[in-house]
């Protein structure tokens, strides 16, 4: 990487570059995007940010957000998408700055792929105004307020057989208010995963895996090695976990995985401990499971009402607005569906501004409605009952589309 940045990892100097009158401390090399997009594969990947072009191809197994989500943006413009995913970008340039090998050609555009230049640099404009209005920044009160709900749902499960005993309706209603924590639980995990709690990231982490791990019994560094390539490249058919339906379990370093496994150790400890005395060892796993099946339910509807009824394709190369706005639609606002979802019925601002607390999607939404509507593209938004009947026609369509390959193979 040294020399101005113009040798591949393999020591050999890079195609196609040409020394320019950039220079700086970075590349001194310019570039074309088809230059850089023949650098797109495993083991050789470029991407460009803000015009700059950055060799990642060993950086990528140091990335903390994982190999798959970075590598995803190979040969193409991330500069919406490293902006969206990182709060403070200005301090995570000082890692770009031993990766870079140049920039693009003045006579090339900023986008790749012929994307449109107004509306990227209109969402730019939009993101600089959310800046300045601070709906960037979280209310800590909120988020105390919304953990105490949880902490006390889990007590009162507890209290209920504490003094009334475990009747079967009084173990429904314990099962019930422990299904209700977890959902919640899990909406909070994902608003610390986000990074949109805590000014300081490293806060963030620690409040995550105490939320997912211990509140939950799951892994962070599980959810997060899927869930930011699925904000990466929603609905997006070999990119996005979420509707490849593979990869159960990731294998990374050691310490982090240990770290994870203590954490989730800390749930079912702590759950066993609580209903162990009331239930036995059978009966605590037969509850245990029962909470997981009416969890899930809960948690699989809301997630997938606002993508799966959506466009699920291949890689378009599309702006970071018309992708995220393809892959997702919202779901009516009421005081309901904001607690019942985690406000993830305005999942369409939350894949725009994945750091943004959500407690200001609602403030953001108009803004973002009205940009929509200058370029054309198609701003949804469902009531909760037709999301839920485009769940299942969708996967009645797909059901149909299987069965009629099957028939006809």
């Amino acid at each position: 990487m040294g020399g101005g940045g113009q040798q591949t990892d393999s020591g050999e100097p890079a195609k196609g570059g040409v020394v320019g009158p950039v220079g700086g401390r970075g590349g001194s090399a310019v570039y074309t995007w088809e230059e850089v997009q023949r650098h797109s594969h495993r083991g050789d990947q470029w991407l460009v940010i803000d015009r700059k072009v950055y060799n990642i191809t060993q950086w990528v197994k140091r990335h903390p957000g994982g190999i798959r989500v970075i590598s995803h943006f190979a040969g193409e413009d991330a500069t919406d998408a490293f902006v969206a995913f990182h709060p403070n970008p200005n301090f995570v340039r000082k890692f770009l700055k031993p990766l870079l090998i140049g920039e693009l050609a003045p006579t090339e555009p900023s986008q790749d792929h012929g994307k449109n230049a107004v509306l990227v640099q209109d969402f730019q404009a939009l993101r600089n105004r959310v800046e300045r209005e601070g709906l960037l920044c979280a209310r800590p009160l909120f988020f105390s307020l919304y953990l105490g709900h949880i902490l006390l749902l889990e007590a009162l499960a507890l209290g209920l057989l504490w003094v009334w005993g475990t009747s079967w309706s009084l173990t429904l209603l314990c099962s019930l208010m422990l299904a209700t924590s977890q959902s919640q639980a899990g909406w909070l995990q994902h608003d610390f995963g986000h990074l949109s709690v805590c000014k300081k990231s490293s806060w963030n982490h620690v409040l995550h895996k105490f939320v997912i791990g211990h509140l939950k019994g799951a892994s962070a560094n599980w959810w997060n090695h899927r869930h930011f390539q699925h904000h990466a490249k929603p609905n997006v058919l070999s990119k996005d976990p979420d509707v490849n339906m593979l990869h159960v379990f990731v294998l990374g370093d050691k310490q982090p995985v240990e770290v994870d496994l203590a954490w989730s150790m800390t749930f079912y400890l702590r759950f066993f401990c609580c209903y162990y005395p009331f239930f036995g060892l059978f009966g605590s796993v037969a509850l245990i499971t029962f909470v997981r099946f009416l969890e899930s339910h809960w948690f699989v509807w809301v997630t997938q009402m606002n993508h799966l009824p959506m466009e699920i394709d291949h890689e378009r190369h599309q702006d970071w607005l018309t992708m995220q706005l393809s892959g997702t639609c919202n779901i009516e606002q009421s005081t309901f569906n904001d607690w019942f979802s985690g406000h993830l019925n305005f999942q369409i601002e939350h894949h725009l501004f994945p750091t943004m607390p959500r407690h200001n999607y609602h403030l953001v939404a108009p803004l973002v409605r009205t940009l929509c509507e200058k370029h054309g593209i198609p701003y949804q938004v469902k009531t909760l009952k037709k999301a839920i009947i485009d769940v299942v026609r969708s996967l009645k369509k797909s059901g149909d589309l299987w069965l009629d390959a099957y028939l006809h193979k």
